[in-house]
């Protein structure tokens, strides 16, 4: 289908992308595009002006930043993947990062874009859930908060972002020392997951589930059984407590909480093996 009209801007900063959001609250952000432009195809996305930030240069990065890792909100996802910094210290969002679609998408998809979107099916979203990232974000006049993953992902397709802010930068923790694993199972390589597992091992194993319900949720039935002494296949079988997968095309809720289940107990194995 052909979108509804638009006006669009190339923002030169991130200053000025803002002032353009300011403008218009029906403005749209324009990273990579490989979220926003099938939903305008499809008229489910009707953007009033598209504010195109991606050539804003001082938005794509990846460096060490203390404790953390600081990853500029433009940065490409076959940077993220392939980061030398993250396979040392992070290897989990590296990993993550290329299994993301495919080399066409990495290539122009952005990690900043795929957090703001907010689709439950994403992969990422559910890893710095698991890892308790934060996010950067800023807004007119200088503004700038940081919000946590937890508090981040509001709703299905609802970031914590005001029409007239910009996610920045992305904060992961360093855990370049616990067992990790990312699982997700799907019908074709680049498809998104029926289901997707992160889990990290360590003093407080963390486990969040992709695409069971409208956000990345953690998976807090399973931690608690974790934390209290339940093998990998005991604890997996809470899996599907807490959760409201969608039923589609593809795939009904029973089938992807019973999937889940699979998918958990394989995630901690690996985790744990790590």
């Amino acid at each position: 289908m052909i979108p509804a009209s638009f006006e669009y801007a190339r923002a030169e900063s991130v200053d000025h992308a803002i002032d353009l959001l300011s403008g218009d609250e029906h403005a749209k952000i324009l990273a990579g595009g490989h979220s926003l432009l099938p939903l305008m195809r499809l008229r489910l996305a009707r953007p009033s002006m598209l504010v195109d930030i991606g050539r804003i240069g001082d938005l794509s990065y990846i460096r060490e930043d203390g404790d953390e890792i600081a990853i500029g909100a433009l940065t490409r996802h076959h940077d993220v993947a392939n980061s030398a910094v993250l396979h040392g210290l992070c290897p989990i969002v590296a990993y993550t990062a290329g299994e993301i679609g495919d080399p066409q998408v990495r290539h122009v998809g952005t990690i900043g874009g795929s957090v703001s979107h907010c689709d439950p099916a994403s992969d990422m979203p559910t890893v710095l859930l698991a890892l308790g990232a934060s996010m950067v974000v800023r807004g007119p006049g200088g503004a700038s908060r940081t919000v946590g993953a937890a508090d981040f992902f509001k709703g299905l397709f609802e970031p914590d972002l005001a029409s007239n802010e910009v996610l920045a930068e992305i904060r992961v923790p360093k855990a370049g020392g616990r067992g990790w694993s990312y699982i997700k199972f799907h019908r074709r390589a680049q498809d998104w997951a029926l289901v997707g597992v992160a889990a990290l091992n360590g003093d407080r194993p963390a486990v969040a589930l992709t695409n069971m319900g409208e956000t990345p949720i953690r998976a807090a039935a399973v931690e608690k059984a974790l934390a209290g002494g339940a093998d990998p296949a005991t604890a997996a079988q809470a899996a599907a407590e807490g959760t409201s997968p969608p039923s589609d095309a593809f795939a009904s809720a029973e089938y992807r909480q019973e999937l889940a289940k699979v998918l958990v107990r394989r995630a901690l194995q690996e985790a744990m093996s790590g």
